[in-house]
C-alpha cells in the first residue's frame, strides 16, 4: 500500500470519528443498569445456591468488559463529544473497572503510537521477545519470559496482578494529575468496598465481586493479547514501520458471535479503531462495512484464535511467531538458524 493510499485510508475514517451523545447515553443505561441488577441477582442467589451464583457473576463479568470498552473510549475522549465528561465517566468507569483513568490514558496512548514497533515496546502492550533476543537474553530473563508468556500466570494471576498491583500505583514519573486522579480512584474503591463488607458481609462480597473482577480481568487481558498477537501479524523496525499498516495489518478483526460482540463493544474491529481511535465503539463495525480495503484485514475467529496461545517469540527473519519448542535446537548449538 502507497504512503497516499494510506493516507486516503486514515483519512476516509474521520467521517465516523464523531461521538453521538444519545447512543453514549443509550449505552451507558444499556450497560450499566444489567451490571448492577446481575450483581444484586447473584448476591440473592446466594441464599439459594452457590451454582446459580457463578454462572451470574460470569454473565456479569461480560457487562464488567463492557463498561472496561466505555472506560477505553473515553480514554480516547471517544465517548463524549466533551473532554471533561469523557473524564468524568472515565473515572467512574475506572473505579468499576478498577483502573486508574489518567494513567492508563497515557500508557495506552503510548500504545497505540508504537503498536507493532519493535524499537519502541514495553509502554501499554504485551511484553513479547524476538528470537533473537531471547537466544541473546541471560538464564532469568528467559526464566521471566517464560513465566510471563505462560497462560496460566497471564491469564490466571494476571488479573490479580492488574488489579492489586499494577493500576494501584503511580511511576515515580507520572505528572501531580495523573498521580491525584489514582489516588481519588483507589479512595472509591476502599469506600465501595467497606460500604458492602460492612452491609452484607466480606465473605457474601467476595463471593460475588471476586469472580467477576477475575473472570471480566482474563477476558480483557485475552482481548488484548489477541489482537495483536497472531499468525502474519506485522511488525518492523522503526524505520520500515507505517502507523496504517500497523493498525491494517497489526491488528486483527476478531469475529465474535454477536452475543459476544455486543459484550466486548465491538473492540474486535480492533483494525479500525487503531486507525483511528476517535472513532466510538458504537461505530467501530459501521466503519469497518462501509470502508472496502478495512475489510482485507486478517480475520480471526474464537477458534482460530486459540492458535496464538502457542505463539512466543517473534522471528523477524520469517516474519512469524514461534513457540519455545522450535528454538530449543538453536539454544543448544548457540546460533540461530534463521540467519
Amino acid at each position: 500500500m502507497s504512503k497516499q493510499k494510506q493516507a486516503e485510508l486514515k483519512k476516509s475514517v474521520a467521517p465516523f470519528a464523531t461521538p453521538n451523545t444519545k447512543s453514549s447515553i443509550f449505552q451507558l443505561i444499556n450497560t450499566f443498569l444489567p451490571f448492577l441488577l446481575l450483581w444484586f441477582l447473584a448476591y440473592q442467589s446466594l441464599s439459594v445456591s452457590i451454582w446459580l451464583t457463578l454462572p451470574l457473576t460470569i454473565i456479569a463479568a461480560g457487562f464488567a468488559v463492557r463498561i472496561f470498552i466505555i472506560f477505553h473510549d473515553c480514554a480516547h475522549d471517544s465517548f463524549f463529544k466533551n473532554n471533561k465528561a469523557n473524564r468524568i465517566t472515565g473515572t467512574i468507569t475506572g473505579i468499576i473497572t478498577h483502573f486508574a483513568f489518567t494513567k492508563w490514558k497515557r500508557s495506552h496512548a503510548m500504545h497505540h503510537a508504537t503498536s507493532s514497533n519493535l524499537d519502541k515496546r514495553g509502554t501499554g502492550d504485551i511484553w513479547m521477545m524476538t528470537v533473537d533476543e531471547y537466544i541473546q537474553a541471560s538464564f532469568w530473563k528467559r526464566l521471566q519470559y517464560r513465566l510471563y508468556r505462560n497462560p496460566i500466570v497471564m491469564f490466571g494471576l494476571g488479573p490479580f496482578f492488574l488489579f492489586l498491583i499494577e493500576n494501584r500505583f503511580n511511576e515515580k514519573k507520572a505528572k501531580r494529575k495523573e498521580k491525584m486522579n489514582t489516588y481519588v480512584i483507589n479512595a472509591s474503591i476502599l469506600a465501595i468496598y467497606a460500604l458492602f463488607i460492612v452491609t452484607i458481609g466480606w465473605q457474601a462480597f467476595l463471593m460475588v465481586q471476586l469472580p467477576i473482577l477475575f473472570v471480566s480481568g482474563a477476558l480483557g487481558i485475552w482481548l488484548f493479547y489477541v489482537q495483536h498477537q497472531f499468525e502474519d501479524s506485522y511488525f518492523e523496525k522503526e524505520e520500515d514501520w507505517s502507523f496504517v499498516k500497523a493498525a491494517v495489518d497489526g491488528s486483527s478483526y476478531y469475529k465474535l458471535p454477536r452475543v459476544m460482540q455486543w459484550l466486548t463493544g465491538n473492540i474486535g474491529f480492533h483494525h479500525v479503531h487503531h486507525l483511528s481511535p476517535r472513532v466510538p465503539n458504537y461505530n467501530l463495525e459501521k466503519t469497518h462495512d462501509t470502508i472496502t480495503p478495512l475489510q482485507q484485514a486478517t480475520t480471526i475467529t474464537l477458534a482460530s484464535s486459540l492458535k496464538s496461545i502457542r505463539f512466543r517469540l517473534y522471528d523477524e527473519t520469517n516474519k512469524t511467531f514461534v513457540n519455545f519448542r522450535e528454538i530449543k535446537g538453536i539454544l543448544r548449538k548457540g546460533k540461530h538458524i534463521y540467519q
